[in-house]
């Protein structure tokens, strides 16, 4: 996390940010970094049944801009007084385009964002201003989970070494993950746990039709984790994961998502560390399926990342 010299804090009055703040301080003051409090006022709605004729829109803007500017100024005092360098500053518009464009225009290296939902039985952890960011920001996000403990006691790495048909950009993305989820689980003194799911491609087929005997379908099942297993100590040993206790998951699963959301559950993980990166080259898809499920399912804070060479749809100028 040492990496991060650059920050833009997302901030958004309406919800509890105290858990997201607290994270924002500590690693700005680590880093000596540079942090800027983001705040985006939507746009007022043009529309004439809007008390237009108590207060017009401009007015109403003005008022919550000037809102907003008190409680931003109190955060960037807050924040000086602790010796970090802070900034603030207020756009109008569509939230999740405005941040993405304060990123792209002062190179921001790591968004913080508090999730907007409260993981209730019927209610999504993330809304659509984090999902819009994990899809389509350019730098990492870290979506941190309200009202939760300051400190992450379990984090888990999602990775993908694929031995079957390897993917360049996700064997890119593999190293920075470990690493960022390692630095985080040092800092943090937290259980650090890294998940490799992997399948026997067409072994329900082979069951069904009896192409191989059963004992050859499990041979074939110990060989190929076995390269599992050593291409993800390989990996481990390449970021040099010499200082912290590492607990590897190798689950066997069809379903990659299903088998992620079932051991963040199960393990009470608090923070997921993974990439989001999309296979499909099909323009418009910013994000793989598995990914996307992910996201749309756990009920644990986030931090995403993306191939360097990621392109945003969101552009500096409108189109």
């Amino acid at each position: 996390m040492k990496r991060f010299k650059n920050i833009i804090f997302i901030f958004d009055p309406t919800i509890d940010q105290q858990v997201a703040v607290e994270h924002a301080k500590s690693l700005a003051r680590e880093n000596i970094a540079h942090i800027t409090i983001f705040s985006v006022v939507k746009a007022i709605p043009d529309n004439k049944d809007l008390i237009s004729t108590v207060i017009s829109p401009e007015e109403l803007l003005s008022l919550a801009i000037n809102a907003h500017q008190e409680k931003l100024d109190e955060l960037v005092t807050e924040m000086k007084q602790l010796g970090i360098n802070a900034t603030a500053k207020i756009m109008t518009g569509t939230p999740f385009i405005e941040i993405i464009r304060q990123v792209l225009r002062e190179k921001h290296d790591l968004v913080i964002i508090t999730a907007e939902g409260k993981s209730g039985l019927k209610e999504r952890l993330f809304g659509s201003t984090s999902m819009h960011l994990m899809r389509k920001c350019p730098c990492p996000v870290w979506v941190v989970k309200q009202a939760e403990n300051t400190k992450y006691g379990r984090i888990l790495a999602a990775v993908d070494v694929s031995v079957e048909a390897p993917d360049t950009k996700q064997e890119l993305l593999n190293p920075l993950i470990l690493q960022l989820a390692s630095s985080m689980a040092l800092r943090e003194n937290s259980e650090f746990h890294i998940v490799q799911v992997w399948s026997l491609f067409g072994e329900v087929y082979m069951e069904v039709r009896g192409a191989l005997s059963e004992k050859a379908i499990q041979n074939a099942g110990k060989e190929l984790l076995h390269q599992y297993a050593s291409k993800l100590k390989k990996l481990i040993a390449s970021v040099g994961l010499n200082n912290i206790d590492v607990r590897k998951h190798l689950v066997k699963r069809d379903d990659t998502a299903d088998a992620i959301i079932e051991l963040v559950n199960n393990t009470h993980i608090e923070l997921l560390v993974m990439g989001t990166v999309c296979r499909t080259g099909i323009p418009g898809f910013f994000i793989g399926n598995t990914a996307e499920k992910v996201l749309n399912e756990v009920t644990c804070s986030v931090l995403t990342v993306k191939p360097h060479d990621f392109v945003t749809p969101i552009t500096l100028i409108e189109n």
